[in-house]
């Protein structure tokens, strides 16, 4: 064959093969076949997300959906005016958020066991179990929300813990932090009960709404509740407070709600968690900046998800009762561990490595912010 035609043909198989290799390099970019969850990369939003670049990953983590729960209650101020003002959907971009209600935290443990719900907001007695039965492998812990917001609240003639004895108390679910709290009080005071209703005093797991019609119809002596449904007590049912769980902490300081994330969501896809924090932290400056504009939002919010808003007096009463905040609080979690331990609706472990606040310290920090404490227990 003449030497001319044999380098023609390779310099046409040369120019097909050069041909090739970009278009091999946009199939591979594109992932086809493989975009089934949540957990699955997005390359659209890894090159978009705000999240992508500022969390120094490379391209690539973003996830496609961030499947977010929440309660409807005034604990949980921060989601219901995060979602509703859009700081979540500003930060997180052409990542979906998916919202799901729960009425209490041991159901938001098992969708995140279940691989249903990717992060949730949350009380810190849920979180201690969900990360003890798991032997630390399904959450961690990387913000704190609100602290206070929780009472005691029982008929006008009951003046003490004696006159509890033989009574009926509602807490929203066994397990739940408001479960723990009314259970440890009551062991303080010389009063025993069991997770099947028994005991001097009968603690009956009972949804929020159903607590409020069973006070009222006098099927139930008391709760011990989140706002606003201790306010609900009160103001509907002629409920008074026994206890504000305040007054039993040092500076009447202590963790109510946490941002808990699943631990291999929060390995994927780091720079959508930190989409999410940055959410968080534009949400709770504004909260403590516009007290009326965030219990508008709040209310409307809970219209949207309940199909029932909350009376101004309501709101305006249970509002005071809380405190935003990023700060995790972490001290008092160790002590919430301790009681559930006692009173036996938690598992006694280690909790050390609960907490991972890298990534809202280093927000913090980069807005000219005091870092948060994890009070020994973050990641080993």
């Amino acid at each position: 064959m003449p030497a001319a035609r044999v380098q023609r043909r390779r310099t046409v198989r040369t120019v097909i093969a050069l041909a090739i290799v970009p278009l091999l390099a946009v199939v591979s970019a594109c992932g086809y076949g493989d975009d089934k969850d949540s957990d699955k990369t997005d390359p659209a939003a890894a090159q978009q997300s705000p999240g992508a670049s500022q969390a120094g990953k490379p391209a690539g983590t973003s996830a496609s959906e961030l499947r977010l729960g929440f309660f409807a209650n005034v604990t949980h101020a921060t989601p219901l005016v995060g979602l509703k003002e859009g700081f979540y959907a500003k930060e997180l971009g052409t990542t979906k958020i998916t919202p799901t209600v729960f009425n209490a935290g041991p159901a938001a443990i098992e969708a995140l066991k279940g691989g249903s719900l990717d992060a949730t907001y949350i009380g810190p007695n849920p979180s201690i179990s969900g990360f003890t039965s798991t032997n630390g492998e399904l959450l961690r812990i990387v913000a704190g929300t609100t602290s206070g917001g929780a009472s005691l609240v029982v008929k006008p003639n009951i003046n003490s813990a004696a006159d509890l004895k033989g009574k009926k108390i509602a807490s929203p679910q066994l397990g739940g932090t408001q479960d723990v709290a009314v259970r440890a009080w009551l062991a303080k005071n010389n009063l025993k009960t069991d997770t099947k209703g028994g005991g001097d005093v009968s603690i009956v797991p009972t949804d929020n709404a159903q607590t409020l019609a069973l006070f009222k119809s006098g099927e139930l002596d008391g709760g011990w509740l989140p706002e606003p449904w201790a306010t609900r007590l009160v103001q509907e049912a002629g409920g008074k407070v026994l206890i504000d769980e305040r007054t039993l902490w040092p500076e009447g300081k202590f963790v109510t709600t946490n941002l808990i994330v699943r631990k291999d969501f929060l390995e994927k896809h780091p720079d959508t968690v930190e989409a999410l924090l940055r959410g968080q932290l534009a949400t709770t400056e504004f909260i403590n900046a516009n007290a009326e504009k965030a219990k508008a939002d709040v209310n409307a919010q809970l219209l949207e998800y309940t199909k029932k808003e909350l009376p101004k007096p309501v709101i305006d009463a249970a509002w005071p009762n809380i405190e935003v905040t990023n700060d995790p609080l972490a001290a008092s979690l160790l002590k919430l561990k301790d009681e559930g331990v006692h009173v036996g609706v938690t598992k006694d472990a280690d909790i050390k490595g609960i907490y991972d606040l890298t990534i809202l310290n280093k927000l913090l920090t980069a807005s000219g912010k005091p870092a948060v404490q994890d009070a020994g227990l973050g990641k080993k």
